[in-house]
């Protein structure tokens, strides 16, 4: 059966202690950050004092987490782009190296590398210049990644998002397979599934990227709540324990008002509820 961890964009930061109180009450084990979110009263959230580290590492694990991932890594850097000029290009790669170093103190071996808006290929730039540009970037990452002991887990961001590269869970498989490094990796996400129309290949894909994934998103189109009504977070939950997928699922869904922790709860629930499922399930 799979872990469930969840995301801290679910619930606002001043809510953070009664959070992880509730996903100790419910025994999940893992916890996904946001670094701004994570440290909101830092200068700079990539790089907190050491003392505001130490306390936030030992509320974490008192309440039995682990830091499993990080995402919204370039958040606040609106002029980072893959595909701009060299300064642009070489502050969006600065950024994950910086994400790099924060996860290597929290112990956090995966990043996700989504940022759908700093990475849209110019209308004048060639397809084959693009991909040539994001092989060379990612390869190199790779290494700064692998030194600090964590993997590059490259998210599908399908066009409703904002982008128009690396749309679609196969285009993913098949670029992380051609850059062919240990520590770039796959995001498989459920919401870019359901938005790019190949939900119902979902066993297929993930058999066919199996060996590339290092994080799953349980996820809904848009980060909407995970709730029951809508089952296709359950289903995936079924297809990934048919699969025999043992690591990490993390729920994704951004801050619900009026009562994120309600929220919270219900979609922590819903998915304790499924994982272990019977396919017939789906």
């Amino acid at each position: 059966m799979s872990r469930l961890a969840i995301s801290n964009i679910a619930w606002p930061p001043d809510q953070r202690r009664p959070a992880l109180a509730l996903l100790a009450e419910l025994g999940v084990g893992g916890l996904e950050v946001a670094p701004g979110l994570l440290f909101p009263g830092e200068v700079d959230p990539f790089a907190p004092s050491e003392a505001v580290l130490r306390a936030t590492l030992g509320e974490v694990e008192a309440h039995g987490l682990t830091f499993v991932s990080m995402q919204s890594l370039h958040f606040a850097a609106p002029d980072a782009a893959l595909f701009g000029g060299p300064e642009a290009r070489r502050r969006f790669a600065d950024t994950i190296v910086r994400a790099a170093d924060l996860a290597a103190r929290l112990g956090s071996p995966n990043l996700v590398v989504g940022s759908p808006r700093n990475r849209v290929v110019p209308e004048d730039m060639p397809a084959e210049t693009a991909r040539r540009i994001a092989l060379d970037v990612f390869r190199a990452l790779g290494d700064q990644a692998a030194t600090r002991g964590c993997r590059l887990a490259l998210e599908p961001n399908p066009r409703d998002y904002g982008t128009n590269f690396l749309n679609l869970t196969s285009e993913v498989r098949d670029f992380v397979r051609e850059a062919d490094h240990p520590a770039v990796a796959l995001n498989f996400d459920i919401g870019a599934l359901s938005l790019n129309g190949e939900a119902e290949a979902d066993a297929a894909l993930f058999a066919s990227a199996r060996d590339l994934v290092s994080h799953v998103h349980l996820s809904r189109p848009h980060l909407a709540a995970v709730e029951a009504e809508d089952a296709s977070v359950g289903r995936a939950l079924a297809m990934l324990d048919e699969a025999g997928w043992r690591s990490w699922v993390s729920i994704e869904m951004r801050a619900t008002a009026p009562d994120p922790l309600a929220a919270v709860r219900h979609a922590i629930s819903y998915c304790l509820s499924r994982m272990g499922a019977p396919s017939h399930a789906r």
